[in-house]
C-alpha cells in the first residue's frame, strides 16, 4: 500500500538556516515523534544553507490530517518552536504524493 509522502521546502531569511536546523534537530523533530508522526529526512540544502527541507510520510491523507491537526494545535507546539520557525521562513512550498513504501524507506535519513 502506497505511503502519503509530504516535501516542504523552505527558503529561509538570510543568514537564518543554521539556527532553523538546530531548531528543528533540537526541538521541532522529537515534538513531531512524540506524536508519532514519521519524519523521513529533514535538513539544510547542499546548495544554500539558507534553503531547507522536511519530508514526513503518513498512512493516507486522512492521517496526515489527524497528525498534522495534533501537531499544530499543541501546546508543545504552539508555546515552544512555534514562533522561532515561522520568522525565520521567507517562502515554502509543500508537496503531497503517494510513493511505494520501499522508495520512502530509501530516503530515510536516521536520526
Amino acid at each position: 500500500m502506497p505511503k502519503v509522502v509530504e516535501t516542504l521546502l523552505y527558503t529561509l531569511k538570510p543568514g537564518t538556516g543554521a539556527e532553523f536546523d538546530r531548531i528543528m534537530r533540537d526541538i521541532s523533530v522529537p515534538l513531531h515523534q512524540r506524536i508519532r508522526m514519521d519524519v523521513v529526512a529533514y535538513g539544510n540544502s547542499l546548495h544554500d544553507p539558507d534553503a531547507y527541507f522536511l519530508i514526513r510520510s503518513y498512512d493516507s491523507l486522512e492521517h496526515r490530517q489527524v497528525s498534522q491537526d495534533a501537531f499544530y494545535r499543541s501546546e508543545d507546539w504552539r508555546a515552544g518552536p512555534r514562533a522561532a520557525i515561522i520568522e525565520r521562513i521567507a517562502t515554502s512550498v509543500n508537496v503531497v504524493v503517494d510513493l511505494p513504501p520501499d522508495a520512502v524507506d530509501v530516503e530515510r535519513t536516521p536520526f
